[in-house]
């Protein structure tokens, strides 16, 4: 057994992963993942939609060995520092409409709950509503307001005062226009809260939930209802953030400007660093001794974002990201008329997801996602699985990943899926 690994299974907690894919990871460049014995993968995972800009990116490299040599640590919320000064101005330049100011923490989660808490401040108002379906991160306030039972278990009574509107799947679901789902937000504001709620949060792309796409006119639809009643909108960019879906951010295809937006993951290039973004009369909310972070918008990961910002600007990533997913979104799609079932291919940019059902009903085929991945590892391409029921494809790599290496991986997963066809004819 490989030392690694062996060391792995006597000291390190892993027994809340399912299974963890076979590779002893040496070092990794660009879209390339190099396991201990010299052996080469196309990475169309990206870490979890981290690597963005690509694994080990050079300019994101230089960055951070250079803040390295001049400043590692210090608290950025005690001491005034360039590095996340430099970042928040650039955030406040890319981000949507009248964002300007920025909180940076650790991680995605933590951001997430630090929006929750300045978006209750703000209102004075203490209740929440989310999205089924929706994921917000592990922790407990996180996971309070994440709509998936399978994230949940044993963790909970759960933060109190928490409504859950239904998830805008139009694969899943008999709703077909965001007229229902924008009035089911309304009854559920009506009937199921105390008419005390200061924000909706939710993903303009479910990552977790599947890779899920609400209707373009979903959040317009919605942030009238939110408007009508004084209630912010939380966008959770966690994942699909930072040119992912072929826009800096994925609000930006639906055409609303947010309240508070919450990134991490892509926003560093791999560098430990979340963050939230608001308005300025949001963000005086907060009163001294209402919130700190220790490593929060720690120098070196926020020189390495200020870098890997500007490697997706000038290499138009975003760009690059739109034409290469709709590309492999329409390869996929003719894959996947081959076999009975009616699965489904759907994303943003390079955000792609292929949910696999065994029949009509659309019953759920996550055997057969297992089996993809372990396919196409085999063959040397790397992809998630995911979604609600553990049978979605998640097809999320660099996005300086070439044209090649997509067609590679595209074609491993086609091989994969008529290995796997007989899944496709298994009766639920």
């Amino acid at each position: 057994m490989d030392k690694t690994i062996e060391k792995y299974n006597q000291y390190v907690i892993t027994s809340f992963v399912k299974s963890m894919q076979p590779i002893t990871v040496a070092r990794a460049r660009g879209a390339v993942v190099t396991d201990i014995s010299g052996r080469e993968y196309i990475d169309c995972f990206a870490g979890i939609s981290v690597v963005n800009a690509g694994h080990c990116h050079p300019a994101v490299v230089t960055a951070a060995k250079d803040q390295i040599d001049k400043l590692i640590h210090c608290c950025s919320y005690v001491y005034y520092v360039e590095a996340m000064a430099n970042l928040a101005e650039k955030m406040a330049a890319i981000t949507p409409g009248r964002l300007r100011k920025t909180f940076f923490a650790n991680s995605g989660a933590e951001a997430i709950e630090g929006a929750l808490k300045l978006a209750k401040l703000y209102t004075g108002k203490h209740e929440i509503i989310a999205l089924q379906g929706g994921f917000h991160g592990r922790t407990w306030g996180a996971l309070s307001v994440t709509g998936n039972s399978g994230r949940k278990r044993r963790g909970g009574p759960y933060a109190p005062g928490v409504a859950f509107a239904p998830t805008p799947d139009t694969f899943r679901s008999n709703a077909t226009a965001t007229e229902g789902w924008a009035r089911s937000l309304e009854e559920i504001i009506r009937l199921s809260t105390s008419n005390d709620v200061a924000a909706f949060i939710a993903e303009p792309v479910l990552g977790e939930g599947g890779i899920i796409v609400p209707p373009m006119d979903y959040f317009i639809e919605v942030k009238k209802v939110l408007d009508r009643h004084d209630i912010l909108l939380i966008v959770d960019e966690v994942q699909s953030g930072f040119g992912r879906t072929g826009k800096m951010f994925a609000i930006e295809h639906y055409g609303v400007e947010p309240d508070i937006l919450v990134t991490a993951k892509g926003i560093a290039d791999g560098f430990p660093l979340g963050a939230f973004t608001t308005r300025d009369e949001i963000a005086a909310a907060f009163q001294p001794g209402d919130h700190l972070s220790t490593f929060g918008g720690n120098p070196v990961s926020c020189a390495a974002a200020l870098a890997n910002i500007r490697v997706i600007e000038e290499e138009r990533l975003c760009e690059g990201a739109q034409q290469k997913g709709k590309d492999a979104q329409g390869v996929l799609k003719r894959m996947l008329k081959s076999t009975s079932a009616q699965s489904d291919v759907r994303g943003l940019g390079l955000m792609i997801g292929v949910e696999l059902v065994k029949d009509d009903d659309l019953t759920p085929a996550p055997d057969r996602a297992e089996a993809i991945r372990e396919s196409c590892r085999k063959k040397g391409v790397l992809v998630g699985v995911g979604g609600i029921y553990g049978n979605v494809l998640r097809i999320q790599p660099p996005l300086v990943i070439s044209k090649e290496q997509l067609d590679q991986a595209l074609h491993a997963v086609e091989e994969a899926l008529e290995e796997t066809a007989v899944y496709a004819k298994v009766s639920a």
